[in-house]
């Protein structure tokens, strides 16, 4: 098994689209890239803790690539929106691919590089690629959000939703 670190807004919408794929073996809600140890939501929502809210994928490589989850990854998120995602504003909401060696480092940037250069998205891509730190599991209650509260789920994924129909999904 690997693992896979991605941030893009809020994590309650970030579980779904990894999380029934064949070779996914869970996918998590937390916290990384901060500076104090095991925060909370309230200290991360609260801007002091430095977290970015992320999912954490255990994979089978033999099942799916890492490649292939960059490239899902890149379909939930605006990459052009550094300062957050879709309703979710602030620093612990930016986007963010972060690798644990050379080889998910070099995918992450040739497949921003190829994003770029597909002239998809008139502004700059400027989610940001960086070394995986610790991850801190998100308080049970966040897990598998969009389960146990499906109405708010789809209400709180409604800004994101359009964004991927009108961007992302082939017309």
């Amino acid at each position: 098994m690997e693992r896979a670190i991605f941030a893009g807004g809020c994590f309650w919408c970030m579980i779904k689209p990894f999380d029934a794929l064949p070779g996914i073996h869970s996918v998590f809600s937390g916290y990384t890239g901060g500076h104090v140890e095991n925060p909370t939501y309230e200290q991360v929502k609260s801007h002091q803790t430095g977290h970015t809210e992320a999912v954490e994928i255990i994979f089978d490589p033999e099942q799916i690539s890492y490649k292939e989850l960059v490239e899902l990854y890149w379909q939930q998120t605006d990459p052009t929106d550094a300062f957050g995602q879709f309703e979710d504003r602030g620093d612990n909401y930016r986007p963010v691919i972060f690798y644990f060696n050379e080889e998910q480092r070099q995918i992450a940037e040739e497949s921003k590089q190829a994003l770029a250069d597909s002239g998809k998205f008139k502004e700059p891509i400027v989610t940001s690629i960086e070394p995986a730190v610790t991850f801190y599991l998100a308080e049970e209650e966040h897990q598998d959000y969009y389960k146990k509260h499906p109405e708010n789920y789809a209400r709180n994924a409604k800004r994101r939703k359009t964004f991927i129909e009108n961007v992302w999904l082939e017309k």
